[in-house]
């Protein structure tokens, strides 16, 4: 390597060429390019599995347990596998289908004004498919699913094919 090249202050070696570093790198107090990047990869590689530890990621999870054991009851009395209730898209199809529609209407869970309309359909056909009113499903099964899901799962309720 040439002694001028290494002489020159801002300049770095690059085949040979000198050549300097992108100005977002350079100046007072700035770190050397390399640091800045295992810095960046060390956030990134960090930040992979982050959101399964934190109390948020753990209460979801709980909660998609949860919701999954409720579904799997109502699947079951709906005569579908409950072993479906696990499995995180096709539970949405399979309650598509529980509400009396066909499976491939649960496309339009996939456009965004439609699908939260269509949630509270789908959400109204299943209660009546279990002897339930439109104000019972829209409160228990679409707005605090949760709750109505269990309700359904685990109570008298039986299912009849809405027409």
């Amino acid at each position: 390597m040439r002694d001028d090249i290494d002489a020159t202050p801002g300049l770095r070696p690059v085949h040979g060429v000198a050549k300097r570093p992108p100005a977002c790198y350079t100046g007072a107090g700035a770190a050397p390019y390399a640091e800045r990047m295992i810095e960046a990869n060390t956030i990134t590689s960090g930040a992979d599995l982050s959101a399964l530890y934190s109390v948020s990621g753990i209460i979801g999870l709980i909660w998609y347990i949860l919701v999954a054991v409720a579904l799997w009851k109502v699947f079951d009395k709906a005569g579908y596998p409950g072993i479906l209730a696990i499995i995180p898209i096709v539970n949405v199809f399979v309650l598509v289908k529980v509400a009396g529609y066909s499976a491939w209407l649960g496309l339009l869970y996939l456009i965004p004004i439609v699908g939260w309309i269509f949630s509270i359909v789908v959400a109204i056909r299943v209660g009546k498919g279990f002897g339930k009113g439109g104000a019972w499903s829209f409160f228990l099964l679409w707005l605090f699913a949760f709750v109505g899901y269990f309700i359904l799962g685990f109570g008298r309720a039986t299912y009849t094919k809405p027409a």
